[in-house]
């Protein structure tokens, strides 16, 4: 039997496909899993089967477990807002599962490439992170059901942070260093991939994918993730409107910061934006449309003064230049 043939009896299983001939619509885009679009008896649904060895380059293995762990953070992160996230309608047999599909909602990064940017949802977007933390934020029942720490520096901690460290002996200690403060601070539930390829644009404000990474760590991790696509957008670009969307972000999350110090949180993610800006040039997962070499050394030299000399997550972007002159 074939994987499709597979997935297609699991649906009948779960009571969301009838009888007849079935058509599993690959949906393209992704590293680590498998995405189909199917219509069943209650619609489009959206079928995810996470992959043991993501698609790229280097060896990069991560467990299959994250699928689980992506579906409590959809249904966790919808009991604090039911529209910042889809509606998983089945789990599957290999963690894969079953999620109602959204018509009309554009990706944010499609809209960010084709120059339509708005720092009002950007700014959106940091107010749905913000809610997240704020309402996982010393709470012993996410800490229980998000222990996913092997996961997390399988999917992050190594490829971006510790990959670059063990080819870069200058910045080694500090990366280090790092990655030891990530793995071991447990704050509040963390997305870990927001990304704006995994942010929807709906008339009610953004809707958040792909919580595969989604473990109970440091927050400053999720926001210094999506500062880092924008500010690296910028550079492509060269469009000053990306800056002003990474400093609406940074903005709005701010405002909700009602668990620690805003001070110490923005610091620990501006470190941790240094980082993830140099590893989309030079760790495992490289950003795909830096490939102009101007562009990489515009990023490169500005990251690795950066984890020289951290600076807030705010400070950072306002300092932050899309060119070298």
């Amino acid at each position: 039997m074939t994987a499709d043939a597979d997935i297609i009896d699991e649906l009948r299983v779960a009571g969301l496909l009838g009888e007849g001939d079935i058509v599993l619509d690959p949906l393209t885009g992704g590293v680590s899993c498998d995405v189909w679009k199917v219509e069943s008896l209650v619609g489009p649904i959206v079928v995810k089967r996470p992959l043991p060895q993501l698609r790229v380059a280097a060896e990069w293995l991560a467990p299959v477990e994250r699928g689980t762990s992506e579906v409590r953070w959809l249904r966790r992160a919808r009991g604090v807002d039911s529209m910042i996230a889809p509606e998983v309608l089945a789990e599957l047999p290999g963690h894969a599962f079953a999620m109602r599909f959204l018509p009309g909602c554009p990706v944010w990064k499609d809209e960010l490439m084709a120059g339509r940017i708005d720092s009002a949802f950007a700014a959106q977007v940091g107010t749905g992170i913000a809610a997240v933390h704020a309402a996982t934020a010393d709470n012993d029942g996410d800490r229980a059901d998000f222990a996913n720490d092997e996961m997390f520096r399988a999917l992050r901690v190594d490829p971006f942070l510790l990959y670059v460290a063990r080819h870069d002996a200058d910045l080694a200690p500090a990366l280090t260093a790092l990655a030891d403060d990530l793995s071991g601070r447990k704050i509040a539930l963390v997305h870990g991939d927001v990304s704006p390829k995994n942010i929807l644009v709906s008339a009610d404000g953004p809707i958040f994918l792909d919580a595969e990474c989604a473990v109970y760590g440091d927050p400053a991790f999720d926001l210094a993730f999506c500062t880092t696509h924008l500010l690296l957008k910028a550079v492509w670009s060269g469009d000053v409107r990306l800056n002003e969307a990474a400093a609406a972000l940074v903005a709005a999350y701010r405002a909700g910061i009602d668990w620690e110090d805003a001070g110490d949180i923005l610091l620990r993610s501006g470190k941790l934006t240094a980082a993830l800006i140099l590893a989309r040039v030079d760790g495992k997962s490289p950003a795909p449309y830096l490939t102009d070499p101007e562009h990489k050394h515009v990023v490169r030299d500005q990251a690795r003064a950066l984890i020289r000399a951290p600076e807030p997550v705010d400070a950072l972007v306002t300092h932050w230049k899309r060119t070298l002159a």
